[in-house]
């Protein structure tokens, strides 16, 4: 480790200790979503759909997050499952995008997410208080007693350079995947043509085919070095429908060869870039800013006027970058991508059988 990662490292394990020692439990079941890593592996979507999952399978779900840069004190609901209740200055992009795309499952916004869970049992009313709490990101926070941690690693770029922040991506060593009771490859395209890259030729496509699946192996058997006993799942991110400014859906064939202009501030931008490219846009144009960026409307103009310069009729971001738009004068033609969380066989009997 260089110095600055032996800082970090110290640091790290001072509050994994601390932690760990004040560890409460929660009066009812919990399970965590998480990474090692900073940046997007896909946890906002993979917490969106197993809280439909364990609805449908008659469970009360309750979504505890720290409301990344959300302003508003915890804990606090951000939706109570009939009524959005806070913005997304005060909730944070994530945090907001969860309660929106999560009618009648409460989210509630806290930095101590046990004392998030105790303020969801003692507000809500019986018809839906909680029997389950998700830990959105929460593999790090060791406060809480979980009974399942799920693990995200992005099959695109799983560690980074293999080093902690601050210089590398990860926020704890690749060992700590032993803590994990369910692992999740994401970003696993399962389609059988990404139109990504050069050339379309049937062979380069196979070898391209090939090529990922060794990759994919050869994280599976690393995983399993530090983790024998979880089972490992595969996940799509997969583009679902557009939505205009005003909730209007359009189909992915709708998009289909027509001119768009992309733009985004997640952890993974080139992940986006990729899936709209998937989706079967033309994509004149793409800008990337950083994750979480807070946009201005110069910044919306200045997009608006890169899009019409590349001929682009039509301009395209996340949900996410969505929720930190809604402030500003939008172009008429700015659509959001809709994301589904496609995973393996399994999963969810996985998780959500105890």
């Amino acid at each position: 480790m260089t110095p600055l990662e032996l800082l970090y490292y110290f640091g790290y394990s001072l509050k994994k200790n601390r932690a760990l020692q004040r560890q409460k439990r929660l009066p009812c079941r919990v399970i965590s979503i998480g990474n090692l890593t900073l940046g997007g592996t896909g946890k906002t979507p993979a917490t969106i759909f197993l809280a439909r999952e364990a609805r449908q399978r008659g469970w009360k779900p309750c979504i505890l997050t720290r409301g990344y840069r959300g302003k508003a004190a915890g804990p606090c609901f951000v939706s109570n499952g009939e009524d959005i209740l806070l913005n997304e200055h005060q909730a944070g992009d994530e945090a907001l995008l969860i309660a929106n795309k999560l009618k009648g499952i409460p989210v509630v916004k806290g930095q101590d997410r046990y004392k998030a869970g105790i303020f969801a049992l003692s507000s809500l009313p019986d018809f839906r208080k909680p029997d389950l709490f998700i830990l959105d990101d929460g593999f790090q926070h060791w406060v809480v007693f979980r009974d399942k941690d799920v693990l995200l690693i992005d099959s695109m770029n799983p560690f980074g350079n293999r080093r902690l922040f601050p210089i590398g991506p990860l926020r704890e060593p690749v060992r700590e995947v032993g803590r994990a009771d369910v692992l999740v490859i994401t970003r696993v395209e399962t389609g059988t043509n990404t139109g990504i890259g050069k050339g379309t030729g049937k062979d380069k496509e196979e070898k391209g085919k090939e090529q990922k699946q060794n990759t994919q192996e050869e994280l599976v058997e690393e995983l399993r070095r530090f983790n024998i006993k979880a089972p490992v799942f595969y996940a799509e991110h997969r583009p679902s429908l557009f939505l205009n400014t005003r909730g209007e859906d359009y189909s992915l064939a709708w998009g289909k060869g027509k001119p768009f202009y992309g733009f985004c501030g997640i952890g993974n931008p080139s992940s986006f870039e990729a899936t709209l490219i998937r989706s079967g846009v033309i994509l004149k144009g793409f800008r990337a800013f950083r994750d979480h960026y807070r946009y201005s409307q110069q910044d919306i103009d200045a997009i608006r006027r890169e899009a019409e310069k590349k001929g682009a009729g039509w301009i395209v971001t996340t949900e996410k970058d969505i929720m930190r738009l809604r402030r500003f004068s939008l172009p008429e033609n700015l659509m959001s991508l809709a994301i589904e969380f496609n995973v393996s066989d399994g999963f969810y009997d996985a998780v959500l059988n105890f």
